[in-house]
């Protein structure tokens, strides 16, 4: 069963290509984001991110309108967006 949470999670500016779930999140649970229908595949956990669009391997993740990351593969919209497929770059030595 898939249920929808338009109200749990947070896109915290228009420049990002993340949100941050304010839930726990199943994998085929719903999102509505200005009118479109965002199906997530695959679980998110509470304070996680996920992609609102497709993001290339090597383009930034955006989230505070500032870049904290790399795509490190492809992903997908409603991908969950974590360690396994970002490189950070908050991280990242000098």
């Amino acid at each position: 069963m898939t249920s929808s949470k338009e109200n749990k999670w947070l896109w915290l500016h228009t420049e990002d290509n993340v949100a941050v779930a304010l839930a726990d999140f199943a994998k085929d649970d719903r999102v509505l984001m200005d009118g479109t229908e965002l199906v997530l595949r695959q679980p998110v956990d509470f304070g996680h991110k996920f992609a609102l669009r497709d993001i290339p391997q090597g383009q930034p993740i955006v989230k505070y309108a500032e870049t904290i990351g790399i795509a490190s593969q492809p992903i997908t919209a409603g991908d969950h967006v974590h360690v396994h497929n970002v490189q950070s770059l908050r991280a990242r030595r000098s």
